[in-house]
């Protein structure tokens, strides 16, 4: 039985890969280690120097194949590290030297202490970049990870692009490998997406990325495509919270509009008719959404408060409703009024979704709580012994691991350079 599999896919990284093995086998001596090479034929010999390593140390393994992408390459070693080696524990590294060999091992003491997921995190408090990263770069990625949060739908998690991850093999199972899409580096996002929504319990842990020495990026464009491609799906396919919501925005649409109509047909003013019809859509809206679409997100806080929080939404999405109205009539005189009030919903309803979403109706379980890892870690064992939790909030913990908390029920809302995003 492997205690622990580093799992590690590699194209033309044979200046990496020996010194990269070296210092894994010296700071994991365990037996039951084992360091699983998934090379996609390389041309330079990769393959080649991993053979000799296994030939001296059994605890490395060499699992050959074409190349069809990254993401081919982590499910193929992820499904053999689980299934012919049996490993409890699986982490993910890159084998540039992007990833510290040393950090393994604060992921591992984080699954230890009950986590499900432990994740080597760029953008939480103590994490850091390589100075070397252009400023395109680091654009590039913190944007990915955005993207990642709003629209695939993983808040809560700082680097979801991450590509130095440990996960129990329970999780690894739960996953369904075989069912991710991504080739490309989007694969992490969308093996993060299926991780919470399986209920994990996630830690980010904060590292430092370093810029590789050796060999060159397999980012291109194809993987970028990829990866708005992937995000969108996600976000369509997986989030009932999202159609729910869209639903109720275009019932409240026709609220507004039949109501603006009506009331031009009654003599009233444009301009006296378009804020009615506005504050009657949003007032529908609110309680839709309330009742039905965030129905089922864990929220202790209030409800007076929570009026407060979705009347100030309100009144910003009535403002740029408005301000949307008047400024496309004074410009388009001639058009047709419901054209115009009918443009002034759109940017309101992207304020609604974002701030109620994210704030108004947010799940109380993301709100940060103080603590050690015993309250950081969310899917740790239970009274029972069972794992359980999700992923939705972080915070930098004080005590025990240094890490930040990822936790809370299934959201159903919800970098891109280098080795990883």
């Amino acid at each position: 039985m492997t205690k622990a599999c580093f799992v590690i896919p590699t194209y033309n990284e044979a200046r990496n890969i020996a010194p990269l093995l070296r210092r894994l086998t010296e700071l994991h001596p365990a037996a039951d280690a084992a360091f699983l090479i998934v090379d996609d034929e390389s041309p330079d010999g990769t393959g080649a120097i991993v053979e000799e390593f296994a030939a001296a140390d059994p605890r490395v393994r060499l699992l050959s194949g074409p190349r069809r992408g990254l993401g081919n390459a982590y499910v193929r070693g992820i499904r053999y590290a689980l299934d012919e080696l049996g490993a409890e524990v699986v982490i993910q590294m890159d084998a540039d030297f992007s990833h510290d060999p040393a950090d393994a091992a604060r992921l591992l003491e984080v699954l230890a202490q009950g986590a499900d997921v432990a994740i080597g995190s760029r953008y939480i408090p103590g994490g850091t970049l390589d100075k070397r990263w252009s400023l395109p770069r680091r654009l590039l990625s913190r944007w990915g990870n955005r993207m990642a949060r709003w629209i695939a739908g993983i808040p809560g998690v700082r680097d979801c692009t991450s590509g130095f991850k440990a996960i129990a093999a329970p999780l690894a199972h739960a996953a369904q490998l075989e069912r991710l899409r991504g080739q490309g580096y989007v694969f992490q996002v969308e093996l993060l997406h299926r991780l919470v929504h399986a209920n994990a319990g996630i830690v980010e842990v904060p590292i430092h990325f370093r810029e590789r020495e050796h060999g060159k990026t397999k980012l291109g464009l194809g993987s970028l495509l990829e990866f708005f491609y992937t995000v969108w799906w996600l976000r369509l396919t997986g989030h009932k919270t999202f159609f729910k919501f869209a639903m109720v925005g275009v019932s409240g649409i026709a609220v507004n509009l039949g109501i603006f109509q009506l009331l031009l047909n009654s003599g009233a003013h444009k301009f006296i008719a378009s804020p009615i019809a506005i504050e009657a859509s949003i007032i529908w809206n609110f309680l839709w959404n309330n009742y039905w679409t965030f129905a089922h997100r864990v929220m202790y806080g209030r409800k007076r408060i929570r009026g407060i929080k979705y009347n100030l939404v309100a009144l910003l999405s009535l403002v740029v409703s408005y301000a949307t109205f008047i400024a496309l009539s004074v410009l388009l005189p001639e058009a047709s009024l419901i054209a115009l009030q009918a443009c002034g919903i759109v940017p309101a309803i992207m304020i609604n979704y974002s701030l109620n979403s994210y704030w108004t109706f947010a799940n109380e379980s993301v709100r940060a709580e103080g603590g050690g890892m015993e309250s950081a870690i969310a899917g740790g064992p239970t009274a029972d012994g069972k794992r359980g939790g999700a992923a939705a909030g972080a915070k930098t913990e004080g005590a025990g691991v240094d890490g930040a908390r990822v936790e809370g029920a299934k959201t159903g809302d919800a970098g891109l350079s280098g080795g990883q995003g």
